[in-house]
């Protein structure tokens, strides 16, 4: 289905600011089962430049889950994974997804933005409790796509917009790439995780879906004295071409 002919409403699954999104003239394209915004009325070349200074993008439609327990990343590691020993940091797989690893025996795995799940898929397809007694431990699937809104931060502006609604300190000398914060931003929790676009700061922000549209309302006003808006998905896929 081509961009511009697709709509948020024909699909099981949409956006939680679909309708912030739809006033703001978004361009939608089909993705899996859902619909995404690639542009919000503007020229992509020109949303490039938004998110250089500071965009915000929503990528609740794009794959995500997640995987907990005892064995969880012995499980992981063995299904090809490359997950680091420090908690609170996100470790990027070969296809491009984040495994951020919130506490010791905890992962929540986030798509690249192409958006073609298929490690997601692979993994959700591969775990199962085997027949042996005493069974053995691997953790068990915590889905994520439905309980967490996921919004991406980019520019240079990022980290002062934050410091006006998030008590951590996102400068990138103070918050390295792949550390993550489980914090309160907006004064509800969130998780946000810093990424890169070549040297230009990115920041995943992920929280409860049911809190998505206050989030999203909360950041679009942070960030109107730095002349920040909200851009799509195409424009920000050219920004992580640098990478």
């Amino acid at each position: 289905m081509a961009p511009g002919t697709v709509s948020p409403t024909a699909f099981s699954r949409r956006s939680y600011v679909y309708r912030s999104l739809e006033a703001k003239g978004a361009e939608w394209a089909a993705l899996r089962d859902a619909a995404v915004a690639m542009r919000l009325g503007r020229p992509v070349e020109e949303e490039v430049g938004i998110g250089r200074r500071l965009g915000l993008t929503d990528l609740s439609p794009l794959p995500r889950t997640g995987f907990k327990g005892t064995g969880t990343i012995e499980w992981l590691t063995s299904q090809g994974l490359t997950i680091g020993p420090e908690s609170n940091m996100a470790y990027r797989q070969a296809d491009g997804s984040l495994a951020a690893r919130l506490a010791p025996s905890e992962i929540f795995l986030i798509d690249g933005l192409k958006g073609e799940a298929g490690l997601i898929d692979r993994l959700n397809g591969a775990w199962a409790w085997g027949t042996e007694k005493p069974r053995k431990l691997i953790g068990y699937p915590m889905p994520r796509s439905e309980s967490h809104c996921w919004f991406m931060v980019s520019g240079w502006q990022a980290p002062a917009m934050f410091a006006k609604v998030c008590g951590v300190d996102l400068r990138a000398h103070k918050f390295k790439q792949g550390q993550i914060a489980q914090t309160s931003v907006a004064k509800i929790s969130a998780i946000a995780i810093r990424d890169y676009f070549g040297e230009l700061p990115a920041y995943h922000l992920l929280t409860d879906s049911a809190s998505a549209e206050y989030m999203w309302a909360c950041i679009v006003d942070a960030m109107a004295e730095f002349g920040g808006q909200p851009i799509g998905l195409a424009a920000l896929r050219r920004l992580a071409e640098t990478r």
